[in-house]
């Protein structure tokens, strides 16, 4: 596979369109994003027309070819407005392109990955199931090999962008686990294939526009060719290269929504009175906005050296677990005290940091809960000093 890098003053373009875009086109269409819970098809048009739908996808395959240190810097632009934005993308640069862009055959990618990039077609990740969420070893759903085909029934949950799927990447157990491997495989499946039964939009607590529902499968036959890279057994090794690149990203989103936080707190304490004092002069809350301040800054600072050591393949396991940890719960603290220094304007719809609150809520919970990126932290640190110790 041929790779061709993005330059720096090329990057920097991108970036500065990007941050254009999200500032003047969509922060103004926040609270028509969250009355509608849909993005306006204008700026779904604007999206494809900049090549977001293909930003992280290799430029041999139609994508603008960024990599993953290019792709923090514009997480945390489009972390700056509401998150139904991101997603609407985010799928086909991560999560399920990468599984693609990473084990799929050359034949799998010719077919693919260009509609994705120029965002005629919408791929998921099929990856969830009622009993088998950020640990896929339990996964319940089965495909069945008969001749030239694959048959695979089974039922996944909170499947982001399936409502409007063209493409769903498939997580299916061929056979227990065993010695040979996980057993996992991934299949290519198009959402019109007969037996595929796409549910109602879950209602969300927060992230309107952002849509997520049931996917069945229900002896939804597809051929040999639709078995990503051909091996039943890459589906496990996958999906954690996949959503570990994910949890980077998602990262740094965290770190752009908390900035926006951030923004709105100081610029409501510097003109909010109280008792006709701006109550930015009230040490307290100058406070509240220096705790904002630092955990922007350290979440920033570990993002960016995380995106550079995965580059760089330094470490691409225990770092983006510990990024992603850290500045998801650091969004929600600086989200939460957002709230505070706005007082009970902050708790109304149509304030942003109202929104802001409840949208950064999943990001604890998506790609992997805090408490499986400390068991992960924690349990490779531990084997590695095994190891060395004998």
């Amino acid at each position: 596979m041929t790779i061709t890098e993005v330059s720096d003053e090329d990057f920097q373009e991108i970036l500065a369109q990007t941050r254009h875009f999200v500032r003047t086109a969509v922060v103004p269409r926040e609270q028509e994003i969250l009355a509608s819970d849909r993005v306006p098809d204008d700026l779904r048009e604007q999206v494809k027309k900049m090549g977001l739908f293909g930003y992280a996808i290799p430029q041999e395959w139609g994508g603008l070819g960024l990599d993953l240190a290019q792709d923090v810097e514009l997480a945390m632009e489009l972390g700056y407005t509401s998150l139904a934005l991101r997603s609407m993308f985010g799928t086909n640069n991560g999560i399920a392109g990468q599984v693609l862009v990473g084990f799929g055959t050359d034949e799998q990618k010719a077919r693919w990955l260009e509609p994705m990039a120029v965002g005629d077609v919408v791929a998921s990740f099929a990856l969830t199931e009622p009993g088998a969420g950020s640990n896929p070893s339990g996964l319940r759903t089965k495909a069945v090999r008969d001749g030239d085909h694959w048959i695979i029934n089974g039922q996944k949950r909170f499947i982001t962008n399936a409502p409007m799927a063209d493409l769903f990447i498939v997580f299916a157990r061929t056979r227990p686990a065993d010695d040979e491997g996980a057993g996992i495989a991934v299949f290519l499946v198009p959402a019109d294939a007969a037996g595929v039964v796409v549910g109602a939009k879950d209602a969300k607590m927060g992230q309107e526009g952002a849509w997520t529902s049931d996917v069945s499968f229900d002896d939804v036959r597809v051929p040999a060719t639709a078995l990503i890279g051909g091996s039943e057994d890459i589906g496990y090794r996958a999906a954690m290269i996949s959503l570990a690149r994910g949890r980077v990203h998602i990262a740094a989103l965290a770190v752009g929504t908390a900035q926006r936080a951030l923004d709105e707190s100081v610029a409501y304490a510097a003109t909010a009175t109280q008792g006709g004092t701006p109550i930015g002069n009230f040490q307290l809350v100058q406070a509240m906005i220096a705790d904002q301040q630092t955990g922007v800054l350290a979440g920033r600072a570990l993002v960016r050296e995380t995106a550079r050591a995965w580059v760089s393949e330094e470490d691409r396991r225990i770092a983006p677990s510990a990024a992603k940890l850290f500045c998801t719960e650091m969004v929600g603290q600086v989200a939460d005290l957002a709230v505070q220094i706005h007082g009970g304007s902050g708790y109304m719809r149509e304030v942003p940091v109202e929104r802001i609150y409840r949208d950064v809520r999943l990001l604890r919970l998506y790609e992997g809960t805090s408490e499986i990126q400390r068991l992960i932290i924690g349990a490779n640190l531990v084997k590695t000093a095994q190891r060395e110790s004998k």
